[in-house]
């Protein structure tokens, strides 16, 4: 793989990497809400399973992704799949975003958060005080904008990534390159092999009608085909009539 490729490659885990943190973020601040909720006896509101479902979801993905692009980076047919999933979770993060909006409020005076309603340093029923519960839902429509982001940048590295794939498949890697990256053909396409040493340019040489006359010994010439071709043991101009006699 050339440097191109493995920068791409490097970037592209960077970038799921922070997916997957991005997801478990979201994920850890709801579980927290569910769990302190249900073991109080409080109705869980419906949007809150939903931001659940869908960050878990993300979360997955981030790490599957991880895998996808160490193991198979650039096949066509995994990334079309990256990016269809991309597109959807990005999607997704915009639904989660939409769900927290609440998160852009201030978190001072009576507010309304995922466990209640009240001032902001009351405790609410599951023991956690308006304030704070406010502050965590306000991490989480933070971190699913920058979501958002990630999943974009995320469809453009893959195209890339892709295509670099395809070039690497195409052009190399060969002996040529020492088997390290693919390079492109030339303009004019195959490149002319270098002939070294004195005279590659030197026509072969002919036989005068002086050697002709006097029976100067014939040279052994393969043929075409190398040295399955068979041996010429006559001169290059056969039985001459030329005697020069007059």
């Amino acid at each position: 793989m050339g440097v191109g490729g493995l920068l791409l490659r490097i970037c592209g885990l960077a970038i799921r990497a922070l997916q997957f943190l991005d997801g478990a973020v979201i994920l850890g601040i709801f579980s927290y809400y569910l769990a302190t909720l249900s073991k109080n006896d409080q109705t869980i509101p419906t949007w809150m399973k939903a931001v659940e479902g869908l960050s878990g979801a993300a979360t997955l993905y981030g790490l599957l992704g991880l895998l996808f692009v160490c193991c198979l980076g650039g096949v066509s047919f995994f990334a079309f799949l990256g990016v269809v999933l991309d597109v959807c979770f990005t999607g997704a993060m915009i639904a989660i975003a939409v769900l927290t909006r609440r998160g852009t409020q201030s978190c001072h005076g009576t507010i309304t958060t995922p466990v209640g309603s009240g001032p902001s340093g009351a405790k609410s029923a599951t023991a956690l005080t308006y304030g704070m519960a406010c502050k965590l839902e306000k991490v989480a429509f933070a971190v699913a904008v920058i979501g958002i982001f990630l999943f974009l940048i995320s469809i453009l590295f893959q195209t890339l990534l892709a295509r670099h794939h395809k070039r690497e498949k195409r052009f190399g890697p060969s002996p040529a390159n020492g088997y390290t990256s693919g390079s492109r053909r030339g303009f004019f396409g195959r490149k002319k092999k270098h002939v070294d040493g004195p005279g590659a340019d030197t026509l072969p040489g002919h036989p005068t009608p002086h050697d002709v006359e006097n029976g100067a010994p014939a040279k052994n010439e393969k043929s075409f085909f190398g040295s399955f071709g068979r041996n010429k043991n006559t001169n290059s101009y056969g039985n001459s009539a030329y005697t020069g006699n007059y």
